[in-house]
């Protein structure tokens, strides 16, 4: 199978990549001490959990979201327009 068949070039999966590890990173920054019943647990409410990992992980969104319609770049076309 040709290269020229495939969707995406190395840069698009690069990017991908890159994106989903961002996302996961936000998922991880929304994680910490839970409440029950009998304990509150304030950490809840802190900046991190609800403002800076939702952020992060609209910015992996955002990223995966360009990787996909992202174009390949084209090889190199000489003067008639054909591709060499």
């Amino acid at each position: 199978m040709s290269k020229e068949k495939f969707a995406f070039d190395k840069t698009n999966f690069i990017l991908l990549a890159v994106a989903m590890a961002v996302v996961i990173i936000g998922f991880i920054l929304m994680t910490g001490p839970v409440s029950t019943p009998t304990h509150f647990e304030p950490d809840i409410f802190s900046a991190r959990r609800i403002k800076v990992a939702p952020v992060v992980c609209l910015v992996g969104f955002l990223l995966m979201i360009y990787a996909v319609l992202r174009k390949p770049r084209d090889k190199q076309m000489n003067n008639e327009g054909i591709k060499e």
